[in-house]
């Protein structure tokens, strides 16, 4: 955009560098800290960590990263209502920062319960405003091809920041203990946002798109003050508790989703055309859930497997168990650039998104399958073979992550624009949600092949069914993709 943008980078906006930043740097906490909450909770009070049943551990971290995604909706709402996309995203990564303070100093449970909250609030705000700034950058004519590229080498940011943390905080755990892991995800917050504050000045700052009257504002406030009595109550009560809280969870997420598309495809702020691609959103917004319910499954199901059954000495050398996240980040940090290359290679000639989800969910049938044989005969996995299988599961997820974003980006009516973005993040929370409580539920030590075939199967049965759709979607989405 020539007023934000007065030159290019490799044909590129340059702020796309400022956003690359501050992803980079708030993935690097985020991932640093997730690839070892798992292992925290469920590891003995002996070894440094909680002493949490594994099944509800699994449940916990599920529950966890499906509420930074559910996050997203309130930080869109700001974005769009209050704060304005760029005010948004520096003081979501403010919150971020004191989360991980708080999970490095606070012990026990206490600290997780406010540290996580901290984190998923702010990681929220950051997830959904900086994906509406970066699809900012490609609203002239002739950066809109460039737009899925964009996407693909943002999401570059998000694997490198994913690549280091868990190196970093995975070498903290085991040589120090789990919360000086949790404070260097702190230090790398910070960083990353003094980095931000040095440019931040050459970024869009748009006004909130469809700010709120003082009537609204009062009646927001409000409702905010109720929502947290009530979750005070329903807490303090009982009433939500570990037996339930994945149900609860995904009781709210589904109550959202139906909300935002009911609004979208019902109410009257919406145009006819605007309405149609909504309608060819929704089975596209179903296989997403379905695709981060599986995958999602690399952060509790396949961390147990590299912990317990991967030989992870190399050359004398113990490899972290926190190390496994890095593993699928090497694969983005390789393939992602490929790929956005490609895309920018084929132009119009690249499948539509459509298709492209569907590639994904088959991909994903085959890296799950890989794990089939070896729990079915009992014979250890190498570690190079499980990052054959982590390069696998790569390619689906760069077949339709960025991509999914980018969708959300070009069918949002710009007075929703950030909160679109937050719908499309909705998926991966009802999908991590889900993930969570699959594990708890269906996975079994003993039969470890019957659940990932059952890995398999799911991703299958929903790519056929997609690919079916994908004709009559297509054109649905003629005049956006």
């Amino acid at each position: 955009m020539s007023r934000h943008a007065p030159d290019t980078f490799l044909g590129h906006p340059r702020p796309l560098g400022t956003l690359f930043h501050i992803e980079l740097w708030e993935r690097f906490s985020f991932y640093g800290m997730q690839s070892i909450l798992l292992i925290y909770l469920y590891y003995s009070v002996r070894s440094g960590g909680l002493g949490i049943d594994q099944g509800l551990a699994g449940s916990i971290t599920g529950v966890y990263g499906g509420s930074v995604y559910l996050a997203t909706i309130l930080g869109g709402w700001l974005a769009d209502r209050v704060l304005g996309p760029e005010r948004t995203l520096f003081y979501s990564g403010v919150v971020v920062m004191l989360g991980h303070v708080v999970l490095a100093l606070v012990p026990a449970v206490a600290g997780l319960i406010v540290g996580l909250v901290f984190i998923a609030l702010g990681s929220g705000g950051v997830k959904s405003s900086a994906s509406t700034m970066l699809g900012s950058l490609y609203e002239e004519e002739n950066l809109r091809s460039l737009r899925d590229a964009g996407f693909s080498l943002f999401y570059l940011a998000v694997n490198i920041g994913a690549l280091f943390g868990p190196l970093l905080t995975g070498l903290a755990q085991v040589h120090a203990s789990f919360h000086a892991g949790f404070g260097l995800a702190a230090i790398g917050m910070a960083v990353g946002l003094w980095r931000y504050g040095r440019d931040r000045s050459a970024l869009p700052h748009q006004p909130p798109p469809n700010p709120l009257t003082p009537a609204h504002r009062n009646r927001a406030i409000l409702t905010g003050v109720l929502l947290l009595a009530v979750l005070a109550l329903v807490v303090g009560t009982g009433l939500v508790n570990d037996g339930n809280f994945s149900d609860v969870m995904l009781g709210i997420n589904g109550v959202a989703v139906l909300s935002y598309f009911g609004w979208m495809l019902f109410g009257s702020a919406f145009s006819n055309t605007e309405k149609r691609h909504v309608w060819a959103w929704v089975p596209l917004f179903l296989a997403c859930c379905v695709f981060w319910m599986l995958w999602g499954q690399i952060f509790t199901a396949l961390v147990v497997y590299f912990d317990e059954e991967v030989p992870r000495v190399l050359y004398g050398f113990e490899v972290p168990v926190a190390w496994g996240a890095s593993l699928q980040s090497v694969w983005v940090l390789l393939l992602s650039g490929s790929m956005a290359t490609l895309w920018t290679w084929l132009g119009r000639r690249q499948p539509h998104t459509p298709m492209k989800f569907a590639l994904s969910l088959f991909v994903m049938a085959l890296g799950y399958y890989c794990f089939v044989p070896y729990t079915r005969s009992g014979e250890p996995m190498s570690i190079w073979v499980f990052a054959l299988a982590l390069m696998i599961l790569t390619v689906a997820e760069l077949l339709i992550s960025p991509i999914a974003t980018s969708f959300a980006t070009k069918i949002a009516p710009k007075p929703f624009r950030t909160q679109a973005v937050a719908v499309s993040f909705l998926s991966l929370s009802l999908g991590f949600t889900a993930s969570g409580a699959m594990f708890d539920t269906l996975y079994d030590p003993k039969a470890q092949a019957d659940f990932y075939l059952l890995l398999v199967v799911c991703s299958l049965v929903a790519g056929v069914a997609l690919l079916v759709l994908v004709p009559m979607l297509n054109r649905m989405l003629k005049d956006v993709d």
